[in-house]
């Protein structure tokens, strides 16, 4: 189900209307991210996160995202 015309519009549209939280899936695994506004201007696009995975591996604690090349 399309909730935006444009794919960052409806990740933000989802995220809004049903609480969802922003991830990083990377081809296998998904990551959830510890910083919740910064990611919100790169939704549905590649980027480069750098970070620490935490201890469990399931959860991403951000220092940066920047647009992927």
């Amino acid at each position: 189900m399309q909730m935006g015309p444009t794919n960052a519009e409806c990740v933000t549209a989802c995220l809004s209307e049903h609480g969802a939280t922003y991830v990083l899936y990377d081809g296998k695994k998904v990551y959830e991210l510890s910083d919740q506004k910064t990611p919100e201007r790169f939704a549905a696009r590649k980027v480069k996160i750098i970070g620490t995975l935490d201890a469990g591996g399931k959860t991403i604690h951000v220092s940066s995202i920047t647009a992927a090349k």
